[in-house]
């Protein structure tokens, strides 16, 4: 769990947590979730105790239930699942000041060593001890309860609800990637990829002042979504290498003008070449899906172009951004939550493979 809870230990909840069995849901093998007695640690003094309210399901969660394993990240024992979620304060340790039982929050998922250069650089999303929901061995947040350091849970205005608090998270790789790539008002952007991260992205990308976005895909679903949540141009693909020089062209003209940074945001080897080529010299390309561990890619002539190239990890200091974007309406994440679910067995179920088909469905959210 967030705290760095490890291990696959099933048990009652925790004594002072009250009568109520504390549930999660358990990834045990591969496309086996159960809900089971989860244990949570004892409350240390800068600590919280959360009920988890909304629970977004993210591509990591689907391919650990279908394979187990994500790179070098392996699933070896039970874990909890879930990452992106928000809440409200049950218990509070002794030195939280900044919050209170009741306050509705959202929670940064990873918790990072502090002692590290990465850290101390304030680059914290790259501590090589970083104890991420999800992650194995780490716990997850899909739960009836969990414990999180108290500096890592943001407090939700008002008019902010549970449900675009669980949705900071997948906002903050979009933020984290316009911050990586300076996209501000004078930078015209190509999004490659209308999938869930590449629309969060696109909202990012406008809140930043981008006055041009255009959004490829390859499914005509997801480029109508990304069109009504304000992309100015979709501009339909194929997966076809030999296709790229045309489609190129088109994307282009659909920009009407340079196109300044390219977020790629599916991470293959077409779409990274595709953003490469179309982006103009002395502009820059954000790589920031993982579709291929390893990719072939026209780096010579973008290397003579001076195109830059950028990677994300995570994300860094990105919620109370995310939060002021959602409270002042710059960012409207709720079209994005197409399904939503209860916290049964049979809901937990349908929830993942409603996630795992895809079509459309963009954010299945958990309303525990």
């Amino acid at each position: 769990m967030g705290k760095g809870g490890k291990g696959a230990e099933v048990a009652t909840a925790v004594a002072g947590a009250g009568e109520e069995e504390n549930m999660a849901a358990w990834l045990v093998a591969k496309n086996t979730l159960k809900i089971m007695p989860f244990k949570l640690p004892e409350l240390g003094p800068y600590d919280v105790r959360v009920r988890m309210k909304a629970v977004g399901i993210c591509g990591s969660d689907v391919h650990y239930l279908r394979e187990m394993r994500i790179a070098h990240f392996v699933v070896k024992e039970p874990m909890v699942i879930g990452h992106e979620c928000a809440g409200v304060i049950e218990e509070v340790g002794s030195g939280v000041k900044q919050l209170a039982v009741g306050d509705r929050v959202a929670l940064e998922p990873g918790v990072s060593c502090w002692r590290c250069r990465h850290c101390k650089g304030g680059r914290y999303n790259l501590c090589d001890d970083m104890k991420f929901f999800a992650t194995p061995p780490v716990h997850g947040s899909l739960a009836n309860q969990i414990v999180h350091p108290g500096d890592l849970c943001f407090k939700l205005p008002d008019n902010v609800s549970l449900e675009e608090g669980a949705m900071c998270e997948p906002l903050s790789v979009g933020v984290h990637a316009c911050r990586r790539a300076d996209v501000g008002p004078e930078k015209s952007v190509l999004i490659m990829g209308a999938g869930p991260i590449g629309l969060v992205t696109m909202l990012a990308a406008r809140a930043f002042g981008a006055p041009r976005i255009v959004i490829v895909d390859v499914d005509e679903h997801r480029l109508f979504v990304a069109k009504s949540l304000g992309a100015d141009a979709g501009v339909k693909v194929s997966t076809r290498a030999e296709d790229m020089g045309e489609e190129i062209e088109r994307i282009q003209a659909a920009m009407g003008a340079e196109i300044d940074v390219s977020l790629d945001c599916a991470g293959f080897s077409k779409t990274m070449s595709t953003a490469l080529e179309a982006t103009r010299a002395g502009g820059k390309v954000c790589l920031v899906g993982m579709g291929h561990n390893e990719m072939t890619v026209p780096l010579t002539s973008a290397a003579i172009r001076e195109v830059d190239v950028v990677g994300i990890f995570r994300y860094k200091d990105t919620w109370p951004l995310c939060i002021e974007f959602l409270r002042s309406g710059k960012i409207d994440v709720k079209p994005l939550i197409t399904h939503r679910f209860g916290f049964s067995q049979k809901d937990v179920e349908e929830a993942f493979e409603v996630s795992a088909r895809g079509r459309d469905a963009i954010k299945v959210m958990f309303n525990l």
